[in-house]
């Protein structure tokens, strides 16, 4: 049995990832401060002796040197440790203001990964975006971890200081590697959603929460020609997992994860409202997006051929799963 830490355990991915490694028998040790989140997400997990939880900020000192205590208490009842870093501040409205991100993304990010180093955990996985493509995000099979990137700029849009902040972590989990310090990857995601998610923010839940209140969409200009491809969150958790029970994939470098399912904006409206029963949903297009790229694919190669993972989750059944989540 395993023990692994995650920061972010409440939100998309990190509630998930625990549930899917309590159900292999392995012990989690979660925190959250609920900043996009809510307890809601992981309590049916509560009862579950193999599931601990805090309500913990990982820019929070003190409360990281009780994490790190607690840990270091355990750690021998264990074959190996996992850190995982699934906490990050995730949200569009939050992207404009680097403020807002780079305490948790960047520092916090180092803070987690200096004491996974320091308790001398087996591997530490870092949770990236594709949002790192920035103004590069499609090539014919879809970009790869190696291309190299075009960003906007300061000049363009501060919504790239985002990108630009996780890119940093990439840095921090390569030289960690590369020094001998710990083994570990970061994961660039793309555009990952869950029926847990509580603040319709995103453009899945957005879709259909305004579909269901409104029976009407109000999407930015942008979306007239933007194309996207959708990871549900259980795809996202399970690759997490094929990582880290990879140890010759835990080399410091990247891995693209996602789906090739390639969908329009407008398209997606329709089959979310398709699946609603609303025939002919009214779209309004209000407000415009700087330096947003109007199609984001990833190649997933990579991962495919280090462990054979791949997405189970189609587009199609994951907006089901959402709707019933919603009809509960």
């Amino acid at each position: 049995m395993n023990l692994y830490v995650i920061s972010g355990v409440t939100g998309m991915t990190g509630n998930e990832l625990a549930r899917q490694l309590l159900s292999k028998g392995h012990k989690v040790i979660g925190f959250d401060n609920f900043f996009a989140s809510s307890i809601k997400t992981v309590e049916d997990l509560l009862g579950d002796e193999k599931f601990t939880f805090h309500e913990y900020d990982l820019n929070c000192e003190e409360q990281m040197c009780r994490l790190s205590a607690e840990v270091s208490s355990v750690r021998s009842s264990y074959d190996k440790l996992f850190y995982v870093n699934c906490a990050a501040v995730v949200h569009t409205e939050h992207f404009y203001y680097v403020n807002r991100t780079f305490q948790t993304n960047v520092l916090g990010m180092k803070a987690f990964l200096d004491q996974a180093i320091d308790l001398k955990a087996d591997a530490y996985i870092n949770c990236s975006t594709s949002e790192v493509y920035s103004m590069d995000s499609y090539r014919d099979g879809g970009v790869k971890e190696t291309d190299f990137l075009t960003l906007a700029t300061a000049e363009h849009s501060q919504r790239t200081s985002y990108a630009v902040g996780k890119l940093m972590t990439e840095f921090f989990m390569k030289d960690a590697v590369n020094s001998g310090l710990i083994a570990g990857c970061s994961i660039r995601f793309a555009n990952v959603y869950s029926k847990n998610e509580l603040y319709p923010k995103h453009i899945i839940p957005h879709i259909l929460t305004s579909l269901k209140r409104e029976g009407k969409v109000v999407l930015l200009e942008n979306s007239k020609k933007n194309y996207r491809t959708f990871l549900h969150n259980y795809d996202s958790c399970s690759a997490v997992i094929a990582l880290m029970d990879t140890p010759s994939a835990l080399d410091g470098t990247i891995y693209n994860v996602g789906t090739t399912e390639e969908i329009s904006i407008i398209d997606l409206v329709k089959l979310c409202a398709e699946k609603m029963g609303i025939e002919n949903p009214e779209i309004i297009f209000e407000g415009y997006r700087k330096s947003d790229p109007e199609r984001r694919m990833l190649n997933t190669d990579k991962i495919r051929d280090k462990t054979l993972w791949q997405p189970k989750i189609t587009l199609e059944k994951g907006i089901e799963m959402c709707l019933e989540e919603m009809a509960n």
